[in-house]
């Protein structure tokens, strides 16, 4: 295979931004405390007045499936990614009316709309943000939250997790499998939102 389509996929998935000073960080729902401690640490530095965790249970389970890593720091009784992301940024210095929760959100897509809806129903303005992802979540987050929030300037500040990383994913089948697995949900997650906002162009 040539290195060039490795490079292209690399580039197209791997979105990494440099933080800045924004309104909001977005921390689209998981089980790695990785990313709301970054999202905390951002906090502490300044970078943002308010932090959305977003999520429930995923759609794939019945139940929440546990903490990946640091279960010895983080051990509650979670019962939704929001909760445990909660949990976690409060155990590194972020107060309670920082954090706004969505907590019913099932997959990625819903995390972004949802926390649209419980954004907008506090009558909170957001012009800036950042999102805290996995790395190799970082594209199909920043299109769902730029079609969520099409009037927000947002950059992606991501985390490694499973050790999947823009330089190794290609040589193991498990970074292989995630990968493509996005560049796939990249294209058929988006074909209705696509084909209404093609519609929605016409018609005005």
């Amino acid at each position: 295979m040539s290195n060039h389509i490795i490079t292209d996929i690399s580039d197209f998935i791997f979105i990494s931004d440099e933080p800045e000073r924004v309104d909001a960080i977005f921390l689209p729902g998981g089980s790695h405390p990785e990313q709301p401690e970054y999202a905390a640490q951002l906090y502490r530095g300044g970078f943002a007045k308010w932090l959305v965790p977003a999520g429930g249970i995923s759609i794939k389970r019945d139940k929440w499936p546990g903490v990946r890593s640091k279960s010895d720091i983080y051990n509650g009784d979670y019962q939704s990614d929001c909760e445990f992301f909660t949990d976690v940024l409060l155990k590194n210095g972020v107060p309670s009316s920082a954090v706004i929760c969505e907590d019913k959100s099932r997959h990625t897509h819903d995390n972004a709309f949802l926390s649209r809806k419980v954004i907008d129903e506090k009558g909170i303005q957001i012009k800036t943000a950042l999102i805290v992802c996995k790395a190799f979540h970082a594209r199909r987050c920043l299109m769902l939250y730029q079609i969520a929030f099409p009037d927000v300037k947002i950059k992606v500040c991501p985390v490694h997790c499973y050790n999947i990383t823009k330089d190794n994913w290609y040589k193991s089948e498990k970074g292989i499998d995630r990968v493509l697995g996005e560049v796939s949900r990249c294209g058929n997650q988006f074909v209705g939102d696509i084909k209404q906002y093609i519609t929605a162009g016409l018609e005005a």
